[in-house]
């Protein structure tokens, strides 16, 4: 692969059109970045939950939150990536590596617009209502492919489809994003069927998966395999994965605290872990300053939270230019994180533990795990049931709900079961419990 073919500001749907980084006060990488932002779909992320439930009288992370954050971080470690690129003289346009930060953040900002409420418990529920529950009805009308969709939703390939599908009503190419910021955003660019070889997790749907050729076909993503069909990843996802890895383990650690899951001390020795008494001499010289000005306990520990992020941007960001030539070639096969200094790495295996121990099954965060399995499981099987039987007047009623965009009038059965998924992965945790109560008669 080679970063001239890689950065890319095509646009899908758009093929046509000419577009490049022209003198405009926004670049088309930018554009990207604002077209997420200021969408229905990314402020919805306000009422979806991270991991904590929302709301509360301490306001800890949703989607919405969480992924500006990742937007920053993924920002800060391509620039510095960027800053090491503009020596390799083999990258002939140099001008724009200055774009490396935009694609990034722009991803980071896209990568959790696939996510159901309720968490990672949302995709799960899906999951398992075609697995288990009276959604396994729809396996006899299905193909082997389609089936393995819907009966591993995962919220990664959701986000591609969100964003390039051409929902009713809609236009070509959904958002119409440039290409490198797509392909900036598969994680894992192969389908279900490499979930039978293996692979835990999956990048597109087979909706989508002409949509996902054609993106790795014109930036010159490397075929790894043809069966299954596996490619290497797009350089800039390996950034974007780090700044969500970073983010969501750091910030949980602090969310933790301020719900005192985590006393104090154990947040303390888990955020100055990351720092080597010999190595980072001016880092504790520089907090015993500053907590001899600062005792309040929230603030400490989010100048602790802030050090580490900063200290794992740079690590992250060096990860990726030693292993430069590897990640290009499609031999570099784990996360930057798990290559970080003992330091850093140890420090955060141990964030992780305490995270899986304490953080993740605490009885808050499982008690939301269990409404969205009893809520979406729900909502799917009306809507599942009354796409087999629409002639009922209760199904017609029931499929009235769906907007316009979701219609499932005319479609094969796992096109209707995707436009209802599609629904339901969208809706906000509020909106998914008011309609569950509107359809139960709670709400009367």
């Amino acid at each position: 692969m080679n970063w001239d073919k890689l950065l890319s500001a095509k646009r899908l749907g758009l093929e046509n059109r000419e577009f490049k980084n022209t003198e405009e006060i926004r670049s088309q990488f930018q554009r990207d970045y604002d077209r997420i932002i200021f969408s229905s779909p990314f402020r919805r992320l306000q009422d979806k939950t991270q991991v904590f439930p929302l709301p509360g009288s301490v306001f800890v992370h949703n989607r919405l939150t969480h992924s500006l954050e990742v937007a920053s971080v993924g920002r800060s470690i391509a620039n510095l990536v960027a800053q090491d690129l503009r020596n390799q003289e083999e990258i002939k346009n140099k001008e724009i590596l200055n774009e490396l930060g935009s694609i990034v953040s722009a991803a980071c900002l896209a990568h959790d617009m696939g996510n159901p409420p309720f968490g990672h418990a949302g995709e799960e529920a899906i999951s398992r209502y075609f697995n288990e529950g009276k959604g396994q009805r729809i396996k006899d009308v299905v193909t082997e492919e389609e089936w393995n969709d819907l009966t591993h939703f995962e919220g990664n390939a959701n986000a591609l489809r969100l964003l390039t599908h051409q929902f009713k009503g809609r236009r070509l190419g959904g958002f119409a994003l440039t290409y490198s910021t797509l392909a900036t955003l598969i994680k894992y660019p192969y389908g279900t069927d490499a979930m039978l070889q293996g692979k835990k997790k999956f990048g597109y749907f087979q909706a989508e998966k002409e949509t996902f050729l054609k993106i790795a076909e014109e930036l010159g993503l490397k075929k790894m395999s043809e069966s299954p069909l596996t490619y290497a990843r797009h350089p800039l996802v390996y950034l974007v994965e780090a700044a969500d890895d970073i983010c969501y383990e750091i910030m949980d650690i602090e969310d933790a605290h301020k719900l005192k899951i985590l006393d104090s001390k154990t947040t303390f020795d888990l955020l100055l872990g990351f720092f080597n008494a010999e190595t980072d001499k001016k880092f504790f010289k520089n907090k015993d300053k500053i907590f001899e000005e600062v005792s309040d306990l929230n603030e400490q520990v989010a100048y602790l939270r802030a050090s580490v992020i900063s200290k794992l941007i740079n690590e992250t960001a060096q990860v990726f230019i030693q292993n430069h030539n590897k990640i290009l070639n499609g031999e570099f096969e784990k996360s930057l994180i798990s290559n970080l200094h003992d330091t850093s790495k140890e420090a955060f295996k141990n964030c992780q533990k305490i995270a899986i121990r304490d953080i993740y099954n605490d009885r808050s965060v499982v008690k939301i795990e269990l409404t969205g399995f009893n809520v979406l499981g729900t909502l799917l099987d009306e809507f599942i049931t009354a796409i087999f039987h629409p002639e009922s007047d209760y199904s017609k009623k029931i499929l009235s709900i769906l907007p316009s965009q979701f219609s499932v009038e005319g479609l094969s059965f796992y096109k209707k079961a995707m436009s209802v998924v599609d629904f339901v992965s969208g809706m906000t945790d509020l909106y998914a419990v008011d309609l569950y109560k509107d359809i139960k008669g709670m709400n009367l």
